[in-house]
This record gives structure tokens, sequence and C-alpha cells, in this order.
């Protein structure tokens, strides 16, 4: 039971409107604020200024999306009743130290949540960015946008592509417009993502309408190996789902569209995010064009880029098909092959040559790889940075994850890792001299 005394509202009178916020706990949170409206298939429209109190919602608004069994045993269950659908899912929470100074002016990091730009939104309790926000002294935005079938698919005039990348852009506007009212430095954002919300950061590097709308990005677990000659297939499954497009039972559209998924595994390791970026279609540029762009936004942004030793583990060695076969002897050394060698394809090597060639064309870039120092069945598997960055003990209690992981270690670990992302907020550099957690490979490039 939360004591009532930790709890109390608080009231931005900022020029988008008076925005009541729950304080609690030492941070104070304006949760599901408004920044954009869409019909569907259609481009996101700012949402104007209110004279209206602007207060937030008894549940939290989640793009229609199917529940992945995978995602419920490895990282906890989601409580259905704590959300509600909503196809126009533009909205960002804001949380920041309930001890503010007037007149300080924060670093504002802003959260893009990952899930394969398929699951997820911003504000969930195992991204809840409380800890790391009263730890360091800044700001964290947490910003939900249009996924699947409604963000990441597309690819003709009546269904275009790219419309979750578009409401994230919408979001940065907002936040550079009014983030200062609430005590962040508007000179000073950072774009931080895990997954396919580090993808949509390293592409948002290359997008066209970013311009001062943030100055450096924290690219985590990006699985940027599976960026390639992703058109046949976005088309075939846009196709595909041609029948469902005007479904107005959205639950019935995420039930036809589960049905459809297998049908795209023909082509190859990249079907395993059908879901994604297009290049060619606004606002990215062809494929062939993105490293020249990236390099050439060398002088913008500083980078922090990385991954996880075992990436592939949470997939490969969580499933029962292959746990059949391969759980013990030779089948294991065969699982722990293919872990690496997968991993090291999707995620390890495009980092490290993403790092490279932003450094090499004069860019601040900075490589790190979390490593597992516990003798633990799956290792450093993808997701394992989440609880790391969000310590949130109760939200992470379930986790198959973490099983027979002390949760001492994660917090150990976890606050000398989240200090140093925090350094890298505030100016774009981590020292020599900072303190790093054992389990931490970080290196400028």
């Amino acid at each position: 039971m939360k004591s009532q005394q930790n709890i109390g509202t608080f009231i931005f009178q900022t020029p988008f409107g008076k925005i009541i916020a729950l304080k609690e706990n030492g941070v104070i949170k304006a949760r599901s604020i408004r920044y954009a409206y869409s019909e569907r298939f259609q481009l996101p429209v700012p949402v104007k200024p209110s004279v209206s109190e602007i207060i937030f919602p008894n549940k939290t608004p989640v793009c229609p999306q199917a529940i992945s069994p995978l995602l419920e045993r490895m990282i906890g269950p989601t409580h259905l009743e704590s959300f509600e659908a909503d196809e126009s899912t533009q909205y960002l929470s804001i949380t920041r130290p309930d001890d503010f100074i007037e007149n300080e002016k924060l670093p504002v990091v802003v959260w893009i949540h990952g899930g394969s730009h398929e699951i997820g939104c911003g504000d969930l309790p195992t991204s809840d960015p409380s800890v790391w926000v009263k730890e360091q002294r800044i700001m964290v935005v947490s910003v939900s946008y249009r996924l699947g079938l409604f963000g990441f698919l597309g690819g003709d005039t009546s269904r275009p592509p790219n419309l979750g990348l578009f409401d994230i852009i919408e979001a940065l506007k907002w936040i550079k417009t009014y983030i200062e009212n609430f005590g962040g430095d508007a000179g000073n954002i950072t774009l931080f993502g895990q997954s396919s919300g580090g993808d949509a950061i390293a592409h948002l590097m290359i997008a066209d309408g970013v311009e001062h709308l943030f100055n450096r990005v924290i690219i985590q677990s990006a699985p940027l190996g599976l960026r390639y000659h992703r058109r046949k297939m976005a088309a075939s499954f846009l196709r595909k789902t041609e029948y469902i497009k005007d479904e107005t039972d959205v639950l019935k559209m995420m039930g036809e569209y589960k049905k459809l998924v297998p049908s795209v595994i023909k082509y190859g390791l990249k079907a395993a995010m059908p879901f994604g970026l297009q290049y060619g279609f606004p606002p990215l540029c062809q494929e062939n064009e993105a490293v020249e762009r990236w390099n050439k936004s060398a002088g913008k942004y500083d980078v922090l880029i990385g991954m996880n030793d075992n990436e592939t583990a949470f997939y490969l060695k969580t499933s029962e098909v292959l746990n059949t076969y391969f759980s013990k002897g030779f089948g294991r050394k065969i699982i722990n092959k293919l872990v690496q060698l997968s991993t090291e394809m999707i995620y390890g090597k495009p980092a490290a040559l993403f790092a490279r060639n932003y450094a090499h064309a004069g860019g601040n870039a900075y490589l790190f790889r979390i490593y597992s120092t516990l003798n633990n069945t799956i290792g450093a598997a993808h997701c394992i940075d989440l609880p790391l960055i969000f310590e949130n003990k109760e939200a992470w209690r379930s986790a198959e994850l973490l099983k027979n992981i002390p949760w001492e270690y994660i917090h150990e670990n976890g606050k000398k890792l989240r200090a140093l992302w925090a350094e890298f907020a505030r100016n774009g550099k981590i020292s020599d001299q900072s303190e790093k957690p054992e389990i931490l490979e970080l290196r400028k490039i």
C-alpha cells in the first residue's frame, strides 16, 4: 500500500495548457499528454494548445496489438485492465524530480520503446524511469506512437509507410516547443531507444524534418542487421493484409494479421521483424543512400551505440521446440553457437560498423557491450539492459529473463550504468575516470 503522504498532484502552467500531474515518491509525472491526432493510415496532426485542464486518463492509451506469449513469460504479464486501446496513439509522459530548483534546466532524455515496431508503449511499469530521474536529476519523456498495421507497414497512397516514425517526429517537435515549461533544457535532448526503438532513432538521424530537434542518441540493441532489402517482404505483407485494412473491430484485425505472419518466413531472417521502416518513402532516403546520410550527420549528433552479448538467447534458448532437441551436451553447444552467430549478424557487427563509420566521418561515437558475469543459462540476452536502466523491482519480479539473478546484482550494475548514460546525456561524453559496472565494456571509437 502506497503511503498517501507521498502522493499528490502538481499543476504545470504551460502555453500548451494547464496540465495536471501526479506527485509521487520523489518524482512528478505528467502522464499521457496527447501531442497529435491521426485518422487511420493518415499523417499525424499536431494538437493545438487548450484552455481546458489537461488531466491524465485512468488507463494508459496503447496502440492495438497482439499479446506476445514470449514477452509475457520473459518480462512479465501485461495487466490489460490498466490499458485502453487507441489507434491514434500519439501520447507522451514526462517524469522529472520532485525537488525541482526554480530556473533549473534538466537534461532531457526521450525514451523510444522497442517491441519489433509491433508491440509495447511508452508507459510500462518495466520502463518506469523514476529511479533514474531521482538519482541523476534528469528528465525523461516517454513517447507512444502507432505500431504494426497502423504505423509500420504501408507502401502505397492509401496506406503510407513510416507513419510511426512521423508520430515520433511530431512528438519531438512538441518536446522542443514545450519542454522548458516543465523544467527541461530544449537545447540538450538525447534520444534513447532499445531494440526497434533504437532502430527508429538511428533512422531519425537521417530523416527529413528533424533539424535541431535533438542533440545526441543512445541506441541499445538495434537490429540494424535486419534493415536491408525489406521492400519485397513489406509489399507482400501489405497485399495480404488488404482485406482487413478497413476493419472496425481492431481486436479482429490483430487476430487476422497474426495468421498472416508465417507467410513471410520465406524472406529469411528479416521475417523475424515483419513490420519496420521503409526506405524510399518519406521521411527516409533510398536504402543505398543511408550510410552516406549517416556520415553526413556526423557533426550533428553524439552517438552511444551497443548491445548485449547474448541478444538472441532471448529467442533461441527459450524456444520449447529447440530445447526439446538441443538442451543437452552437443545440442547445447549448437545452440550457443547459433546465439553467437545470430547476435553478431543482427546486432554486433552492424553496431560496430555504424560506430566506426560515424567516427571515421568525424563524429563523436562510443561503442558498448553488456555482458553477464553470472553463470545463468540465458546470459546477457535481449532486454537485459532494461531493468538495469529502469529499476523497478516489483515490475520485474516475475520476469524469467532475470531468473536466478540476484536483484542486488541488477541494482549495483544498474546504478553505475544509469550514471554513465546520464553523463553522456548531459554533455555527450563519458570520462575514463567514471566508474564502470563490471558487466560493461565501453570505448570511444
